[in-house]
């Protein structure tokens, strides 16, 4: 299974990126695959890659829905 996650594009400097996940997690990604990728943007990233630009009401409730999965209740 493949998990893909959106993040918001802080800072980019070469290939790599500063994007955040919309909790305060804050990383350094690769972005080679994508042409110009430019703060503000939000990507969708997988295993450390930018693999795909995101459109931002999109990228929004998706980290929305991340936020209330993680808040729910653990199954035991």
């Amino acid at each position: 299974m493949c998990l893909a996650i959106p993040a918001k594009v802080l800072e980019v400097k070469g290939d790599s990126a500063k994007v955040d996940f919309g909790n305060g997690t804050v990383r350094a990604v690769n972005v080679a695959l994508l042409d110009r990728v430019r703060v503000g943007q939000y990507v969708i990233v997988h295993a450390g890659f930018a693999i795909q630009v995101m459109d931002k009401s999109e990228a929004k409730k998706t980290l929305d829905v991340w936020k209330e999965m993680l808040a729910a209740p653990q199954l035991e």
